[in-house]
């Protein structure tokens, strides 16, 4: 197994941090080596907005709902939907952008934007740093859209925090997955696998629960219920379009 294999097959969310600071180098490396991600069609329609004040941190936990891992991280990265550079881009041709208007806009910015949160975790991991994906910065877009003056045509769509990962955190153990075979599928999607691994997972995921005491958390089950019954972040769509974005196709 190479280090990329070994880096990448044992990676976790790390939610508990020391304290210490990133290094003003290793965050621009990061950021760089992000920075190679693939756009759709080169658009680069990806842009970050990186803090390490303090202050600003913990107005992002605050609205990302009073999240301890972000106010604790040393780092914190939006991952920000630019239309707004392709537009002025387009601008110079004497055209009119309009994939800001359309689904398929919303796809590839959605996309692009989990690509580059996949370079930036990846990168930082890599120099030894811990990360949590955040997308509870969708609780409240407008008033993350405000703190990080944003223009039209952009979007605040997921974050990252970066900071040096406690021994505990490090050490603590993998969350299993899915069953293999009801994740890679050959040739068609088979259902009836599908449904069988998210059985098995259940039982699997209680019993990596009890054994590690967390069995106060929710089952699988449980948590995709309480997840999504409902539409937890009500506010995407009306500040998609506050923003900018308008869906006409």
């Amino acid at each position: 197994m190479n280090e990329t294999i070994k880096q990448l097959s044992s990676r976790k969310s790390i939610r508990e941090f020391t304290g210490q600071s990133v290094k003003d180098e290793d965050l621009e490396l990061i950021m760089k080596t992000a920075q190679r991600a693939p756009t759709s069609v080169n658009g680069q329609q990806i842009s970050l907005v990186y803090t390490r004040d303090k202050e600003t941190i913990k107005k992002i936990a605050k609205l990302a709902g009073g999240q301890k891992q972000i106010e604790n991280a040393d780092v914190f990265i939006t991952i920000v939907v630019d239309f707004n550079r392709t537009s002025f881009a387009v601008s110079q041709t004497n055209e009119i952008q309009n994939i800001d208007k359309s689904a398929e806009g919303i796809l590839v910015g959605a996309v692009d934007a989990g690509i580059m949160l996949s370079a930036l975790q990846v990168a930082a991991e890599s120099l030894g740093y811990g990360t949590t994906a955040i997308g509870g910065i969708r609780n409240n877009p407008e008033e993350m859209i405000k703190l990080l003056n944003l223009p039209k045509k952009t979007y605040p769509i997921v974050g990252t925090t970066i900071g040096v990962s406690t021994k505990e955190a490090k050490e603590s153990p993998l969350k299993p997955r899915i069953p293999f075979e009801s994740f890679a599928l050959e040739d068609i999607y088979d259902n009836e696998k599908v449904k069988e691994g998210v059985l098995k997972y259940e039982v699997q995921l209680k019993d990596f629960r009890v054994k590690n005491n967390m069995n106060y958390m929710q089952s699988y089950c449980e948590q995709m219920s309480n997840y999504y019954k409902k539409i937890y972040n009500r506010k995407v769509a009306k500040s998609y379009e506050t923003q900018g974005f308008e869906f006409i196709d």
